[in-house]
């Protein structure tokens, strides 16, 4: 694999990604607003000959069918901004316009289901319940569009997984995390994952094909639940 799109590469996570696929040898195509693009300014001056950018919005179909043109893989932040379908909208220009073989990596988070039987905590329950209207109401956030977004992508017939992130911290990495196919899982139980490793499992997983059509449950490996499983196991 030679090369690469990270579609939403000026957030966080997309800048963590980047930073895994440069060192493993990438070259990377990158899709962010254009408003962001001077975030990435350090790294371009760096590695400018390694990365292309095409800014604008990251379901804008054109800017999308540029982007991966020729990419082995895609990886793709999920994010559910506004209310115009801003997911859907994404991860359904990212499957029109893919390579028809490309691996589809897909990040969001935990409360999306492809069985439904993940069972979640009053924490997740409580924000889909209560706080989700309310974001959608300010006309923030659509949750209720990564639904959508996932449906689409289980239904598809591409190389996808998506990966669902337990909540996020900084620091350094603690190394590849663990993951089931359910969040109820007793390896998930401490629900924190940093942020560079969660970048790390989307990477790695371009090259992983036993996750295809999975979509795993991430938890950090350096967490309590985590080393208690490794422990028990042991």
């Amino acid at each position: 694999m030679k090369r690469i799109c990270i579609v939403g590469i000026s957030g966080k996570l997309g800048q963590y990604m980047l930073k895994h696929a440069l060192e493993r040898g990438y070259h990377v195509n990158g899709v962010c607003r254009e408003k962001s693009v001077g975030k990435l300014g350090a790294v371009m001056a760096e590695h400018g000959n390694r990365i292309t950018l095409y800014p604008g919005k990251t379901n804008d179909r054109d800017v999308i069918e540029r982007a991966v043109k020729g990419c082995e893989g895609v990886l793709t932040v999920l994010a559910p901004w506004g209310v115009q379908q801003y997911a859907s909208g994404t991860a359904q220009a990212v499957m029109d316009f893919a390579e028809p073989d490309a691996r589809l990596i897909y990040s969001c988070g935990w409360h999306i289901t492809l069985d439904g039987k993940d069972r979640y905590s009053w924490k997740i329950n409580a924000i889909i319940r209560f706080l989700s209207p309310l974001l959608r109401w300010l006309r923030l956030v659509e949750i209720d569009d990564q639904y959508r977004a996932c449906d689409l992508i289980f239904k598809s017939d591409t190389r996808w997984t998506v990966v669902r992130g337990s909540d996020l911290e900084e620091g350094e990495s603690q190394g590849l995390p663990v993951w089931s196919e359910h969040v109820q899982d007793p390896v998930l139980a401490s629900n924190m994952t940093r942020r560079i490793d969660f970048a790390l499992f989307m990477v790695e997983a371009l090259r992983n094909d036993a996750l295809i059509g999975k979509a795993p449950a991430i938890c950090g490996a350096g967490t309590e639940s985590a080393r208690l499983v490794e422990i028990a196991v042991l």
